[in-house]
């Protein structure tokens, strides 16, 4: 069941309606509403794998307790690293198996020797990367005694499972969720209107942006021998709008369906195409996921308070390990490869934390520097996302190199559902709707919200495309 879905159109208003009106009288009757709405949510793709997320659930529920009983660090430690030897494993079995047994076969091929590696015939399970990251987070916290662990198990399973969060995030903190899930919730009218204008702006991201611009990503990707430098940094730039609209759209209406409930999930997006350097970019871009990286993986590395070569290498794990997570394919390592050759001469020159405060234009020499800073920046995106994008390493860098060497600036015109010129015109529009609205965290509430709300209502009617209800990019993640 996907969020842009007639299904979806359907399920949300019937769950509202008996959250609110049926099951409303104790907290427990309303998370076990959401906990059945979440199963049912997630059965939809395939039921099958329901078993598997019980399963993750039970266990970081029961190891968490047993951490937190443990008498003896020996005890606690069995606890914790059977979690995470478990969790990981699972990831890794559905995940990365064939990944690293082709590799491996590949090395053994190019010294002579010939393998044939036994590949797993298994569908990747949807959402497992973050529902196993919110499990993660919990039991690392419980063992380091900065939480307390959950012995409520309906409250716990809420927050592993609850729905909008389920499949695609934002990846959620115990410390966060939890004590919202642990409360009544009191239909809260201001809260609604605000959910409902961030679903609609969502939506907007989703199918008149990202999936407009995916018909022509992906025309141009996948012919991309047939196209000139001018249709490849279009591509580019096309599947750049395509997967933030796509992402952050995701997002956007995770947090305003959420919102309807009564619980707030953290913020995923923050207009990252308006940063100023690359570390800016990463403070803006999937900051659930990049903050846990930060937090669990990071810190405990050793952060940025050691020497040269300590940074260097802690630069480079957590960016070559977050492009891992995103998928079994050198081109994510690759490009999280890149982004840390973006970041590191800022960490390593101090600047890393120069961008932190908001951006304010003025007539003046310097607002000419901020805006050419965020061009940039968005630039160097667009190169990395070439690889994120590409089949292989090797389509991504013949990608590149016949942009750079084609010089052939002509207007290719592409038969597809979506004319270039207006494709351009309505990007153009997006952007600078976003750009006027970057200090709110959507752009249609505020004054006049309910003009707001209808037009975007008309762009979802009008230049949406609905016809196959484009899944998310991040489900297979």
């Amino acid at each position: 069941m996907f969020f842009n879905s007639l299904a979806f159109a359907v399920f949300l208003p019937i769950v509202f309606f008996l959250y609110w009106f049926v099951f409303n009288k104790t907290k427990s009757t309303q998370n076990a509403l959401l906990i059945i709405a979440s199963y049912y949510f997630y059965s939809c793709w395939d039921w099958r794998f329901l078993f598997l997320l019980v399963f993750s659930t039970f266990l970081d529920y029961y190891t968490g307790i047993q951490i937190e009983k443990g008498k003896s660090e020996g005890s606690r430690k069995f606890w914790f690293w059977l979690s995470i030897i478990v969790n990981l494993g699972f990831l890794g079995i559905f995940k990365y198996y064939n990944f690293f047994a082709s590799s491996f076969a590949d090395l053994l091929g190019s010294v002579g020797v010939k393998a044939s590696p036994i590949l797993l015939n298994v569908i990747l399970p949807v959402g497992i990367s973050f529902y196993t990251f919110h499990g993660l987070s919990y039991v690392i916290d419980i063992y380091y005694k900065r939480i307390k662990a959950e012995y409520n198990f309906v409250d716990y399973s809420l927050f592993v499972s609850y729905f909008p969060l389920l499949v695609a995030g934002p990846i959620e903190r115990a410390t966060h969720l939890l004590p919202q899930v642990k409360v009544k919730r009191e239909f809260d009218f201001e809260k609604a209107k605000e959910g409902i204008c961030q679903i609609v702006w969502g939506l907007v991201k989703k199918v008149v942006i990202a999936d407009t611009c995916a018909t022509y990503a992906n025309a141009i990707f996948d012919h991309y021998t047939a196209m000139n430098s001018f249709s490849l940094i279009l591509g580019a730039i096309y599947f750049a709008f395509q997967i933030y609209g796509d992402f952050s759209g995701y997002s956007d209406i995770a947090l305003g369906v959420s919102k309807l409930f009564g619980l707030d999930l953290l913020r995923n997006f923050n207009y990252p195409y308006f940063s100023r350097d690359i570390a800016e970019f990463w403070r803006r871009w999937h900051i659930s996921l990049s903050s846990w990286f930060r937090d669990y993986l990071y810190i405990p590395l050793g952060g940025s308070k050691g020497g040269i070569w300590m940074k260097i290498r802690n630069t480079f794990i957590i960016f070559v390990v977050s492009g891992f997570w995103h998928g079994a394919n050198w081109t994510y390592i690759v490009w999280g490869f890149i982004n840390a050759v973006y970041f590191l001469p800022l960490l390593l020159s101090d600047s890393n934390r120069k961008n932190m405060d908001a951006i304010v234009l003025k007539w003046n020499f310097d607002s000419v520097k901020v805006l050419l800073s965020i061009l940039y920046t968005f630039l160097l995106t667009c190169v990395a996302w070439v690889f994120f994008r590409s089949k292989s390493i090797t389509d991504a860098i013949l990608y590149l190199k016949r942009m750079v060497t084609n010089w052939n600036f002509d207007f290719q015109y592409l038969e597809n559902e979506r004319y270039n010129y207006e494709l351009l015109l309505l990007t153009g529009l997006f952007v600078l709707v976003e750009w006027n609205n970057r200090n709110k965290v959507e752009p249609i509430s505020g004054k006049r919200s309910w003009l707001r709300l209808t037009m975007a209502i008309g762009a979802i009617l009008a230049f949406g495309i609905f016809s196959d209800y484009k899944e998310f990019i991040y489900f297979q993640f």
